[in-house]
């Protein structure tokens, strides 16, 4: 049982970059990024239930339950696995919903890591990582759990070792739905692709930033106050924004200036997913 009483983090992530190389037939966007873990996120507890059932103590608000990814996630890994084992999932919620830091994906991906874990099941990586992209397209990355470029709808991965830098991540007061961006008919889908080997830290943009700013101004007036500080850029489809330093005190000293109105964090770039780690026993 003293597996079960673990806490078990879901960290966000940052898209260094992302770009829109084309379009597949069946109009999925074709990607190119840079997906970076932090050390913040949301925590996850799992507790066994005898009965097979599953079950989410902590409902999100605005999400119903047939939407909610940890109890997908679950159900998905229950039924692939062919276990009759059950669970209650807790979710301690501190990433924003809609805000470009795969909140819900890395709470699906936990999900998976943790129960193959404590279920016993033995999936592997691949098939883990099967089960997520049902659910996500940005599940794959956290269960792959290594800082990597990407390529695809963003499951194709090639690892990246990452100097250590800190971030200062804003996040506006918005909500911004995925497929609004992707829908949108001035986003940009030919940008030329690259090599993984000629990208280095700072190469690209991201192609959905200006739609979004377009579409949710607080999240241009957010990016025009960071880049007083350097280089900043849109996370994934909005909203949360944010810009890199050196050190740790750099980035808190920026957190300091902050405007009334804004809020924001300091993490610390993460090239290994904690829950992939703890679900291999380290």
């Amino acid at each position: 049982m003293s597996a079960w009483r673990r806490t078990w983090p879901a960290p966000a992530k940052l898209n260094l970059f992302l770009h829109v190389v084309g379009r597949r037939p069946d109009g999925y966007h074709l990607l190119q990024t840079v997906f970076r873990f932090l050390d913040f996120g949301d925590s996850l507890s799992f507790a066994p239930r005898e009965d097979g059932r599953i079950e989410v103590a902590t409902r999100l608000p605005g999400v119903p339950p047939d939407q909610d990814l940890c109890l997908r996630a679950a159900r998905a890994l229950q039924q692939a696995a062919r276990t009759s084992q059950g669970v209650e999932i807790r979710l301690v919620k501190r990433l924003p919903l809609g805000g470009g830091l795969g909140g819900g994906s890395s709470d699906a991906a936990t999900t998976l890591l943790a129960l193959n874990h404590l279920w016993d099941t033995r999936l592997s990586s691949t098939e883990l990582q099967q089960l997520g992209l049902a659910l996500g397209a940005d599940v794959p990355i956290f269960i792959h759990g290594h800082a990597a470029f990407a390529e695809g709808v963003g499951e194709r991965f090639v690892d990246v070792d990452l100097p250590t830098a800190w971030y200062l991540v804003l996040v506006p007061p918005v909500a911004v739905p995925t497929a609004q961006i992707f829908g949108a008919a001035d986003l940009r889908r030919d940008t030329p692709a690259i090599s993984a080997t000629a990208w280095r830290p700072g190469i690209g943009g991201n192609d959905l930033e200006a739609v979004a700013c377009r579409l949710y101004p607080q999240v241009a007036r957010h990016l025009d106050w960071l880049r007083q500080f350097g280089a900043a850029r849109m996370s994934g489809s909005g909203a949360c924004v944010f810009t890199e330093f050196p050190s740790q005190a750099a980035a808190l000293a920026a957190h300091a200036t902050l405007p009334v109105g804004m809020s924001g964090f300091v993490a610390c770039g993460l090239d290994r997913n904690p829950a992939l780690l703890q679900s291999n026993g380290q």
